[in-house]
């Protein structure tokens, strides 16, 4: 069975390094998501309906907490844009990432909505296996398992400390 597990542990990890690597990537990037690091200024413009309150514009541009700055005749001001009340015109200045990474964060955050989810569960149970076939690359008995064994605890230690605090 240890072999069976080192082998089945060494070609899903070969298969599976170009999903790492953008799971890898996409996760450090959603870290800044507050942020407006790695991202471009996009400038849209969207019919909406004419008269529409401010209390509800925020809602149909989807943006939170909008606030409006000012009014100049028709057109309401607010941060990001400005909103034509008569002709019910919208222009939204978006801060987004670049197309490639905004596809990659997309896919790491993908819900059962989303036909990616499959791929979602596939790779979180590989990582279950890399957890569980990690324990079979050594004999029980050997040198190396007892020092994996010190390591996995400190790692079991470091992630509940992780979570409590």
């Amino acid at each position: 069975m240890s072999k069976s597990m080192r082998v089945i542990h060494r070609y899903l990890g070969f298969f599976l390094a170009g999903i790492m690597t953008v799971y890898a990537l996409s996760g450090t990037v959603m870290i800044f998501r507050t942020t407006n690091f790695l991202k471009q200024n996009k400038t849209v413009e969207m019919q909406l309906q004419p008269n529409i309150p401010v209390e509800q514009l925020g809602e149909k541009l989807r943006i939170r907490e909008l606030k409006a700055t000012g009014e100049e005749g028709d057109v309401i001001k607010f941060n990001d844009g400005s909103y034509n009340k008569k002709t019910g015109l919208a222009v939204v200045t978006r801060k987004e990432l670049p197309y490639f990474l905004d596809k990659m964060t997309n896919m790491h955050k993908a819900t059962t909505n989303s036909p990616l989810f499959f791929l979602n569960i596939f790779f979180g149970a590989s990582l279950l296996f890399f957890v569980v076939s990690a324990f079979f690359m050594f004999a029980v008995k050997s040198s190396n398992f007892k020092k994996g064994l010190y390591y996995t605890a400190g790692g079991i230690v470091l992630a509940i400390i992780i979570i409590l605090f």
